[in-house]
């Protein structure tokens, strides 16, 4: 009888990010290997006193997924395969890690932003996490490239002060004196809760004055934000089952290096928290909501024109002078992150995809895609999901 692999799961589900990854794990676990998996009591009760070391050598596990547990470095000194999701630091020493592209996540998030035609734009974050520091690095650079600065939230240094009775009126304070409408990328959801309550307090609307945006894409605390909370999501599940299989490798011996694998941003999964047109002419407006309405149809420019008063001529120009680009690059621009979603969150086949958006073909949306995102949807989708 063949033995099953022990695997040691040191992590906790309490957040989308952790619930993501393991979900891949599970899956990776049902689909190509005998694996029993161990929670220990000693890691989900730390409160109970108990000790975890002696209960791991006494196990003695083939492999170990772990955040940062107090025990990380005599963990690594067992020396058992060990796949690592960090969040101290960007990685650790001696076992293989798993880290986030922080610089995509907050492109994503400003790239969403300015496309509701803001001009007002502000970070708020944990100055002392160097993840957060990094989004908002990443962040503010992609606005100064628009042509824009950013405000940025400064977290009181008093530990004392971070408490959420008393860090909701600094924060409502700090989003009083902010020019508006602003569009606002918090660090996470957590984050992105906290500032739509201050916005209550202070009786600020979002998203006609405050437009919010998080990270990772917890529904729990996106849904019941009111309204809504829009939120950057990332590949988790899918990074999760590469990690199982990268251990699997690791216990096998087939891999003898400890390769640092990258969590990327999918999309944004746009909710109320964002739902506003920052833009002062009343026809562009009226032509992008039409445009938003109709994404799941193949409008062309000339319908979007006859929903105003304006002549085709004008209007190019106003969108030109408004947004940038073209009344047909933002058709396009809003179709493509329609696909983006449908192929991230669907399981269903281009051809069904293309058929359901009016294309005449998979060829069509096939070239829209590549042309929009350098690559085809197809590969797309691979990196994003399993």
């Amino acid at each position: 009888m063949v033995e099953s692999t022990k695997i040691v799961l040191l992590i906790n589900p309490s957040r989308q990010y952790t619930r993501g990854i393991l979900s891949g794990i599970a899956e990776y676990a049902r689909l190509q290997g005998l694996w029993t998996f161990y929670r220990p009591l000693e890691y989900r009760e730390r409160k109970a006193g108990r000790q975890l070391l002696p209960v791991l050598k006494a196990l003695k596990p083939d492999g170990i997924f772990m955040r940062e547990p107090p025990e990380t470095k005599a963990i690594i000194k067992m020396g058992v395969p060990t796949m690592c999701f960090p969040y101290s630091r960007e990685t650790i020493e001696g076992v293989a890690n798993v880290i986030t592209d922080h610089e995509a996540v907050a492109n994503m998030a400003a790239d969403h932003l300015l496309n509701l035609g803001l001009q007002h734009f502000a970070y708020c974050g944990f100055g002392d996490w160097w993840w957060s520091r990094r989004r908002r690095d990443s962040f503010c650079e992609a606005v100064s490239q628009a042509g824009f600065e950013a405000e940025i939230y400064r977290l009181p240094r008093s530990r004392s002060e971070q408490t959420w009775d008393k860090e909701l009126p600094r924060m409502a304070n700090w989003l009083r004196h902010l020019p508006k409408p602003v569009g606002i990328m918090a660090c996470n959801d957590d984050r992105g809760e906290l500032v739509i309550d201050a916005c209550k307090m202070e009786g600020l609307k979002v998203p006609d004055e405050v437009a919010v945006v998080g990270v990772d894409n917890d529904t729990l605390i996106c849904d019941l934000c009111s309204p809504p909370l829009s939120s950057v999501a990332e590949s988790l599940q899918r990074i999760g089952y590469a990690a199982a299989e990268t251990l699997d490798r690791m216990i096998k011996g087939v891999e003898e290096d400890r390769p640092t694998l990258c969590i990327r941003p999918t999309h944004v999964v746009a909710r109320q928290s964002t739902d506003v047109l920052a833009v002062d002419d009343p026809d562009v407006v009226t032509a992008l909501r039409f445009i938003r309405q109709r994404v799941r149809l193949n409008i062309g420019v000339q319908q979007v024109v006859e929903v105003t008063s304006l002549s085709r001529r004008t209007l190019e120009q106003r969108f030109r002078n408004t947004l940038g680009h073209s009344i047909h690059d933002e058709i396009q621009r809003v179709r493509v992150k329609l696909l983006t979603r449908m192929l991230v969150e669907t399981r269903k086949s281009v051809t069904e995809i293309a058929e359901m958006l009016g294309f005449p073909d998979a060829a069509h949306v096939s070239r829209l895609f590549r042309k929009a995102m350098g690559i085809n949807p197809m590969t797309y989708r691979r990196q994003c999901q399993y």
